[in-house]
């Protein structure tokens, strides 16, 4: 195709983008179909859930409240094969930074030249507070590596600057979810607390056991406030992180049970937060969703303020507080220019937040062809650690399918599928077992 036609060929009206979102989690389901649409006003999404450990359900989907024009699931070799035949403008990798490492190179492995392609976008689900270098390399040669807010910018720059590779992509956003009604105290409205819980912070059956108990005390001690344990997954479920104490079962430990005040609760935490006058939580990502409507937001400090637990990310928010200062009647506020730098509120520079990106990314669109993508991974540069990421998606260290990757199931009957999606289905169930169940026993005998 002549450049001047590719050129016309990719210059698109915001409505007619087509888009696909692969995803491997719940959460990151959530913020790159949120992501696609905030690059792209009305885009043609297709969704692709990455087959693995996290998948999620469709009651997880339903709580989400994310649809697309299509959803399927994939496996890395199917989702290659897919992006090659099918002419996407924009793909969204909403993965774990290994998954998109793989993709990428899988991309590079089809389109080794400068080519008609499709714009690559990753980026995060919410704080980074670890594996920062780790993470960033991994997602190092998509087109666009979106970072969360100015922060978030600075430190994705000088990681990639500090090992000599082009920090061109990284731009500023925001998190797509930063949405909904601003707070405003009502006096006719029940004061509700919500302790939004997290799958894998903290870890131990005891520190959890004893946030959930702080959660209970609260409620008793006051009896006309509502305090609601916001879940993440019901047992069996896995997200973003495992989860191998879930609190559903601790809850079934308390003496006495959860006072009537006190209850556990699924949903969108959109909707959760919209009777929301008190947000708790070790160090979710709820915590900037509420930040961001002004919702008075609490990040514990009980169990140490500690890197392990990722509420060091809150230093200087004005959140920091005890479940003891929250039972004495405090209600933290936001620290304005904390906020402002993480990107919450929206004052650190233009109002839409997308703004650059929508503007990279068109200028992306309009080129007659891409560049080869070129990630800072390669087998000069990591030769011992690539090929295993790569191995572990059934790639080779080139970035091609391994022999024997299942790429396309035409052809197969119907029969074949129905038993394939079972066996695969049981064989997660089994796996989820073992992490929640089988798991925890075995350390609890290995503690005696």
């Amino acid at each position: 195709m002549p450049a001047s036609n590719r050129a016309a060929s990719r210059s698109h009206p915001p409505t007619a983008l087509r888009v696909a979102v692969l995803a491997d989690s719940d959460t990151r389901w959530k913020w790159g179909a949120l992501t696609a649409r905030r690059l792209s006003q009305g885009p043609q999404l297709t969704g692709f859930l990455l087959r693995g450990r996290a998948t999620p359900t469709a009651r997880q989907l339903g709580e989400v409240g994310v649809r697309a024009d299509r959803l399927s699931e994939v496996t890395c070799a199917q989702f290659l094969a897919e992006i090659e035949r099918e002419k996407y403008d924009v793909v969204v990798l909403a993965l774990v930074g290994g998954a998109v490492q793989a993709v990428l190179h899988g991309i590079r492995a089809l389109w080794p030249e400068p080519a008609e392609r499709p714009v690559l976008v990753t980026g995060y689900v919410g704080v980074v507070y670890e594996k920062l270098a780790d993470g960033l390399l991994l997602r190092h040669g998509a087109d666009l590596v979106l970072a969360n807010s100015r922060y978030d910018a600075g430190r994705f720059r000088a990681v990639y600057e500090g090992v000599g590779a082009d920090a061109g992509a990284v731009t500023e956003t925001a998190l797509p979810f930063l949405d909904g009604a601003e707070y405003e105290k009502a006096g006719s409205r029940a004061h509700t607390v919500v302790f939004a819980v997290q799958p894998s912070v903290p870890e131990s059956r005891a520190d959890r056991m004893y946030l959930l108990e702080r959660a209970a005390g609260h409620a008793r001690l006051h009896p006309g406030r509502e305090v609601l344990i916001k879940l993440r997954s019901r047992p069996g479920e896995h997200t973003t992180h495992l989860e191998e104490q879930p609190y559903q079962r601790l809850a079934e430990r308390i003496p006495g049970g959860l006072p009537p005040n006190c209850r556990l609760v699924y949903g969108n935490m959109g909707e959760v937060l919209d009777r929301t006058d008190l947000l708790v939580t070790v160090s979710s990502t709820a915590a900037l969703e509420s930040l961001h409507r002004g919702i008075p937001t609490a990040v514990l400090t009980d169990l140490g303020v500690r890197e392990v637990l990722g509420n060091h990310h809150f230093l200087g928010s004005g959140c920091l507080a005890s479940w003891d200062q929250l039972d004495a009647g405090l209600l933290p506020q936001g620290d304005p220019d904390w906020l402002a730098d993480q990107g919450v509120t929206g004052a650190s520079g233009a109002g839409d937040p997308f703004a650059a990106a929508r503007e990279r990314l068109g200028a992306l669109l309009d080129l007659p062809v891409l560049p080869a993508v070129a990630p800072y991974y390669t087998r000069l540069t990591a030769p011992r650690y690539l090929p295993g990421i790569l191995a572990r998606h059934h790639l080779a260290p080139d970035g091609s399918p391994l022999p024997g990757a299942v790429r396309e199931s035409e052809g197969e009957s119907r029969l074949r599928r129905w038993l394939r999606s079972h066996l695969r289905d049981a064989a997660r169930g089994a796996y989820r077992h073992g992490v929640q169940r089988v798991a925890p026993m075995i350390r609890r005998m290995g503690e005696l």
